[in-house]
């Protein structure tokens, strides 16, 4: 789980949003816990994969995030 902490703003970094790095984390957080779980080990890419294929179940801060990054 403390690997989770470090995912998302490795996420946002990777996408060159190096502003607002805990306001994605803080709205995705959730999403992930609850949709990708799975594959929270499997690296930055496999989480961000698993946030896309459930576009639709995600909150809409978490959708924002994405959106706002290209994603």
């Amino acid at each position: 789980m403390a690997r989770f902490l470090f995912i998302i703003p490795l996420l946002l970094c990777a996408s060159g949003a190096f502003a607002q790095q805990q306001p994605g984390h803080d709205a995705c957080a959730r999403d992930v816990s609850r949709f990708c779980r799975p594959v929270m080990n499997n690296g930055d890419g496999a989480v961000l994969a698993c946030l896309k294929q459930n576009r639709s179940r995600l909150s809409k801060g978490c959708d924002k995030v994405l959106t706002d990054h290209g994603q």
